[in-house]
């Protein structure tokens, strides 16, 4: 078998992640969908049934199209997001298949933070379980607008539609209230392939899509033409030619929003204005650009702007602050504590920070703000793949946009100065209600050059 060519010139793309608990059939249902939608090469077809027979399968496992890591194969699960690039004729798609065990809720964090879609398996066994809960609050916490519950295999629960039915009112009632805005049910088979590609013969009681028409016909790209417009700077351009000596163009990519010729701007945080005399994207003059192409834009006056700069309509922009309080998902198997000195990288600007307070742990079963501060963990940090909220101090004035308006420019990471590893990553503003806890204050006294 040989994948299918597709013209995907004129498709649209949608990125989706795929979660649920261990052994739901994640990988199961990936493999499905590329394998019955024609998107499996011919060698990678051959080395999953390779791989199949070493284990003693008379069948290939289409898992193993994603589980790609020896030591996922080896241990049949999988422990590291996996991302598949594949298209139909309707559309491009860019897949992140995620672990399932509690401990990985980090790789989930990462997976969905780009996704606008997210498919969240549920074993027609076993019902809603307490992974599926933790699932949802994430997806709701990262404002993915769009979230599939596949009620996983119903072979083994003789296709029966009461038992479909009861998971999906479970699940949406709880999605619901977190806030997801959008929640489609699919009952499916990976295995058997049931409603995955196709439809099934066995449950004509279903009168929906199945998972690829829904994931092919879902809205995406959502019109960033009506959000304020962000353009972080990313490169400076000053040529050193006799010609162009006095030009200087800012390079970047919008973030959001749209830029007009003529537009009146104010560059963050300095907040010196100016007016945008040109716009050129890909070697072309143009009178209006929009997220997320890639431009150079040129201003009216020479003003000082550097790379991490943020041009913004004058009208509307956010406000330069060195206070962020925010939710994060901590990623480093280091904890994160109360006076930790940390970089934070915001688009194209990296500043330093001090973690001034750690007010509350998210415990994203219940969706309890401070269920988790009874774990054995110390009071005023946060463990891997701790979800919580943190109060920074910044070095330099950022602007930055709440998440809940913007999931680019509200977006930031916290790095080791040391090594240059990611620890945290953090959504401005708060997603749950805060009332500190600890109330405990960072040691601002030392002289180390990071007291702001």
């Amino acid at each position: 078998m040989s994948a299918t060519t597709v013209d995907t010139s004129a498709t649209s793309l949608l990125r989706f992640a795929t979660a649920g608990s261990v052994d739901d059939g994640k990988s199961t249902l990936v493999g499905r969908l590329l394998h019955d939608s024609k998107s499996v090469l011919a060698d990678q077809l051959e080395a999953v049934e390779h791989a199949s027979r070493r284990r003693g399968q008379d069948a290939p496992d289409l898992a193993l199209l994603t589980d790609g890591l020896r030591a996922e194969r080896e241990q049949g699960i999988t422990i590291d997001v996996a991302y598949r690039y594949f298209a139909t004729p309707r559309r491009r798609f860019i897949l992140a298949d995620t672990p399932g065990h509690v401990q990985y809720t980090r790789n989930m964090v990462t997976g969905a933070s780009t996704a606008e879609l997210a498919v969240v398996l549920v074993d027609a066994r076993n019902g809603v379980v307490e992974q599926t809960r933790r699932h949802a609050a994430v997806a709701a916490l990262l404002r993915v607008p769009h979230v599939v519950l596949a009620v996983n295999k119903m072979d083994l629960v003789d296709y029966a539609e009461p038992v479909f039915a009861a998971i999906a009112e479970e699940f949406t009632h709880y999605a619901t209230a977190l806030g997801v805005p959008e929640i489609t049910s699919i009952p499916i088979s990976a295995l058997a392939g049931d409603n995955v590609v196709t439809a099934s013969a066995h449950m004509d009681w279903y009168g929906g899509p199945t998972l690829l028409e829904h994931l092919e016909t879902v809205p995406v790209g959502t019109d960033q033409t009506d959000a304020p417009a962000r353009f972080p700077v990313q490169y400076v351009i000053r040529p050193q030619t006799p010609e162009h000596h006095d030009f200087r163009g800012y390079a970047g990519q919008i973030a959001s929003g749209l830029l007009r010729v003529g537009q009146q701007v104010v560059v963050l945080p300095s907040g010196q204005t100016s007016a945008i005399t040109g716009i050129d994207a890909l070697g072309q003059a143009v009178d209006v650009a929009w997220a997320p192409q890639s431009v150079t834009i040129t201003l009216a006056d020479d003003l000082d702007i550097s790379r991490g700069d943020v041009i913004a309509p004058a009208t509307g922009a956010p406000t330069p602050t060195q206070d962020i309080t925010a939710t994060v998902c901590h990623l480093h198997e280091r904890p994160l504590r109360i006076g930790e000195r940390v970089l934070l990288k915001h688009g194209t600007r990296t500043v330093k920070a001090i973690v001034k307070d750690i007010t509350g742990r998210l415990d994203v079963t219940s969706f309890d703000r401070d269920a988790g501060l009874a774990r054995t963990n110390a009071p005023g940090e946060l463990a891997v793949n701790d979800i919580g909220s943190v109060v920074l101090r910044t070095a330099q004035p950022l602007a930055v946009d709440a998440y809940t308006d913007s999931r680019r420019t509200g977006a930031f990471i916290l790095i080791d100065p040391a090594d240059g590893q990611t620890l945290t990553a953090g959504m401005a503003g708060e997603a749950f209600p805060t009332t500190s806890t600890t109330a405990a204050e960072a040691d601002s006294t030392a002289d180390d050059g990071w007291d702001f």
